[in-house]
């Protein structure tokens, strides 16, 4: 994996999102055993989010390919955010967005459903297969995270950010992005992003993590990967769950 630039750490902290283009050099092991994992996810719709996409969670607890990407984006992740010493992980992701079965990602924020006291978080998402526009890669209405909390999606129909707030149409929408795979992008938690269905004829593959300041505080809020760990209310996520990286 190579270092990210100044120029896209400045264009991140700008924009909220960022492309890294040939961010892993080779990815092919990572799409076998992601191919090879993802035979065994249930089909069923059951949610929202269901509906959107396909997928497999906390994929680097059990593989240690995907482990091993987690920790090299780490030092990457202390640059892009700014103020941050060190960052802990707070899940790793496959997912698929298969043709015909599979909508698109209504637009939301990822922070609104955190149990966290500051949304010093982002999330990295890499290729594994080419993924041209018309597969579904994801589109972020830029600046949208100088805004703050616009609240939860996906709790309900219609309940997406352009529904709520249809002012995030005078902001810049970035273009359909072409992704070759091991490239990549990066939004920050509050960035307004989605992506429209795979219109393409394969699967959209891809592996995301997502990254917080490490001196984040747990607020108790209910959340079904934190409500069994019995964190400690108003001090950090000082657990073999959320593991810390350092540059």
């Amino acid at each position: 994996m190579r270092d990210v630039t100044d120029h896209e750490i400045a264009a991140f902290r700008r924009d909220g999102w960022v492309h890294l283009p040939g961010l892993v050099e080779e990815v092919g092991e990572l799409r076998e055993r992601a191919i090879e994992r993802l035979r065994a996810r249930s089909t069923a719709h059951l949610t929202l989010v269901d509906e959107a996409f396909g997928q497999s969670r906390d994929v680097a607890l059990e593989e240690r390919c995907f482990a091993g990407l987690m920790t090299s984006f780490g030092p990457n992740a202390v640059r892009l955010l700014h103020g941050v010493d060190a960052v802990r992980v707070q899940v790793t992701n496959l997912l698929v967005k298969e043709p015909g079965e599979h909508g698109a990602t209504e637009f939301h924020q990822d922070f609104p459903w955190m149990p966290m006291d500051r949304s010093a978080m982002l999330t990295l998402w890499v290729a594994l297969v080419d993924v041209p526009a018309e597969m579904g890669s994801l589109r972020f209405y830029t600046g949208s995270h100088a805004y703050g909390l616009l609240g939860r999606s996906f709790v309900r129909e219609g309940d997406d950010q352009i529904t709520a707030h249809p002012w995030l149409r005078d902001l810049t929408l970035s273009p359909p992005l072409d992704l070759a795979a091991g490239d990549a992008t990066v939004h920050h938690s509050l960035t307004v992003h989605g992506a429209p269905a795979n219109r393409a004829s394969g699967t959209r593959l891809s592996f995301t993590a997502t990254y917080f300041d490490a001196e984040t505080l747990y607020t108790g809020a209910p959340y079904k990967q934190t409500d069994e760990l019995e964190l400690k209310v108003n001090q950090p996520f000082d657990h073999p769950r959320f593991p810390c990286l350092r540059p």
